[in-house]
């Protein structure tokens, strides 16, 4: 730690503690990263899947990448040009694990906000407490520029352990990978005291991976959220829960899925085949006028 600079009087400094100490949440309380999964495009309650963690830098960059990751939708091409089929994400990982250490390597960790990472149906949005350096433009983030960490003593082991370059390029290979991925370009942007990176959710080739393939090759897969993808599948006609999971790629009925669906009902955009007995067996549910309304205003005709 002496060859890193983490020692004030032969004693391990704050950095040192949020680097390799025990529960540095102790003594930088707000230092933790709090992790949101939202079922559609608002931060509204209630949050389907929170998470706040905790421990040192590289334990919570892990983990926030673990989340998000785990989130996403993953699809998979066909075996056309060998034995393995590709397999892509809404974002590449890439571009997550980039967003989510640059919050952690330049956050001001004197603010009392912690970094959010919130993941929603249609994109990624990273809130990291602090500003840029005053040389720094957010039109310059996409260009080549020079390396200027908010703290220099963490990016040094951050850099020895080959989570980031310090060379200035992190901004610029997410727009990079952005671009590679096909998705739509990041938004950089300060706003109440954050410094905000918002990610959009792709087009993706493929299908989820936990459907079945078919003999044909690739398929167009434009994501929705979970609400619109049910919505779309019930245009078509009354479905049970159990095909509505089928459908949708899963191996089960989630109790994600079942929370959609109470509040689909709920907010009148579907409705029970019998209303009377919503524990028959013979359930289904189907569109209401209003739900059908609501997809035609999404432009799912």
């Amino acid at each position: 730690m002496t060859h890193l600079d983490l020692l004030d009087n032969e004693k391990p400094n704050h950095t040192a503690i949020l680097l390799f100490g025990v529960k540095p949440q102790r003594f930088l309380i707000t230092s933790e990263v709090k992790c949101m999964h939202f079922h559609g495009a608002q931060k509204l309650k209630p949050i389907p899947s929170y998470q706040i963690y905790k421990g040192t830098v590289f334990d919570m960059v892990d983990q926030a990448v673990d989340f998000v990751m785990s989130k996403l939708n993953r699809f998979v091409g066909t075996r056309k040009h060998g034995p393995q089929a590709p397999v892509e994400y809404d974002i590449p990982e890439e571009v997550v694990m980039e967003g989510i250490v640059n919050a952690a390597a330049h956050r001001d960790y004197t603010s009392n906000a912690s970094v959010e990472v919130m993941l929603f149906a249609d994109r990624l949005e990273i809130w990291n407490p602090g500003t840029l350096p005053p040389s720094l433009t957010i039109e310059s983030l996409s260009k080549t520029h020079s390396s200027q960490p908010g703290n220099p003593l963490i990016a040094e082991p951050l850099f020895l352990a080959k989570y980031i370059e310090k060379a200035g390029t992190g901004t610029v290979d997410i727009f990079d990978n952005c671009r590679k991925a096909g998705l739509r370009l990041p938004v950089f942007r300060l706003e109440n005291g954050f410094f905000i990176l918002t990610v959009w959710r792709k087009q993706a080739i493929g299908k989820p991976e936990s459907q079945p393939e078919s003999s044909t090759s690739s398929v167009l897969v434009q994501y929705q959220s979970l609400e619109e993808r049910i919505l779309a599948l019930l245009k078509e006609d009354s479905l049970p829960v159990s095909i509505l999971s089928e459908r949708l790629g899963q191996k089960r009925v989630s109790g994600q899925l079942k929370i959609v669906l109470k509040k689909l009902l709920s907010d009148s955009l579907v409705e029970f085949t019998i209303p009377d007995k919503p524990n028959s067996r013979l359930q289904k549910y189907r569109l209401t006028k209003k739900g059908m309304e609501y997809l035609k205003k999404q432009g799912k005709k």
